[in-house]
């Protein structure tokens, strides 16, 4: 089994929505904001690949389901659908994944499951093998959305997963199909339900966990980092201090799905008790777990 960081679209959305109460003055010192205020996110993905002869793919980034207008406002900006050509340098197609592991089903995790927009042409599904894995809390939000966050929601992609006869929703820290070595813990400071999938490393320990919008980069590592987007923040602030202690407790390694230059890092501490990333890696090419 080894692992890869898969890159798909990315995008430019607001700096200070992106870090909530944080004052520009300061964010910007982290990540430089263009003309119009916005910072470049990755929309990243981890590839588990040849996991008991499986390759698991985790999250799907934003693609290129949106319709010019949408590509625009959301700030998508490459034209061509990032991830299968990202698959293609790992040696994959679509077709050759077993298994699309999803945290959330906001557009920018899970836009990447459908075909690129053509007009007057719905959307289809990609991977045409796989089995989707979404934790059944989440689902439950996404078929009655809030308005705060209902227009996260791509419209039709839940149907297009249940038609497809492989949807399975998750309860519980582990799905039998997916075996030992795939472990969930949740989340709900960020969106009810959300699902955090860790690769665990022998005797739970040195694995690899996908930390989604729990902590979408280095700068949300620190614990008074929150996004606009989040509903709770207080919560997720809880959460991630339970979260990381635990990672640094037992040496996981954090997956960044949205920091533009870091996919993986490890957790740290300094002689204050803030946390930190550690020797930090900006991609993986078969890292061997």
């Amino acid at each position: 089994m080894n692992l890869w960081s898969i890159e798909g679209n990315s995008q430019r959305l607001d700096g200070g929505a992106m870090f909530g109460n944080v004052p520009r003055a300061l964010w910007s010192r982290w990540v430089a904001p263009d003309e119009q205020h916005r910072i470049p996110l990755a929309c990243r993905c981890l590839l588990v690949k040849d996991l008991d002869g499986r390759n698991i793919l985790l999250e799907t980034g934003i693609g290129t389901f949106f319709e010019p207008k949408y590509k625009d406002r959301y700030g998508v900006m490459e034209d061509q659908h990032v991830l299968l050509e990202s698959l293609q340098a790992a040696g994959l197609e679509h077709s050759d994944i077993d298994a699309v592991i999803l945290s959330h089903l906001h557009f920018d995790h899970a836009g990447g499951l459908l075909t690129s927009w053509q007009e007057d042409k719905s959307a289809e599904l990609l991977f045409p093998r796989a089995r989707f894995f979404v934790g059944q809390e989440h689902w439950r939000r996404a078929q009655h959305p809030h308005p705060r966050d209902r227009a996260s929601f791509i419209p039709g992609l839940n149907e297009l997963l249940q038609d497809s006869g492989r949807l399975h929703l998750i309860e519980g820290d582990r799905h039998p199909w997916l075996g030992e070595r795939i472990r969930f813990s949740y989340s709900h400071g960020h969106t009810p339900g959300l699902m955090l999938t860790e690769i665990t490393g022998a005797n739970g320990a040195g694995g690899v966990v996908y930390c989604a919008d729990l902590i979408p980069g280095r700068a949300w590592v620190h614990l008074p980092v929150t996004m606009g987007y989040d509903r709770y923040p207080e919560k997720l602030i809880d959460e991630k201090r339970r979260f990381l202690a635990d990672k640094l407790a037992r040496d996981v390694r954090l997956f960044f799905t949205h920091d533009h230059g870091c996919a993986l890092a490890a957790v740290a501490q300094d002689d204050k008790g803030r946390y930190h990333s550690s020797n930090e890696q900006q991609a993986l090419a078969g890292l061997a777990l």
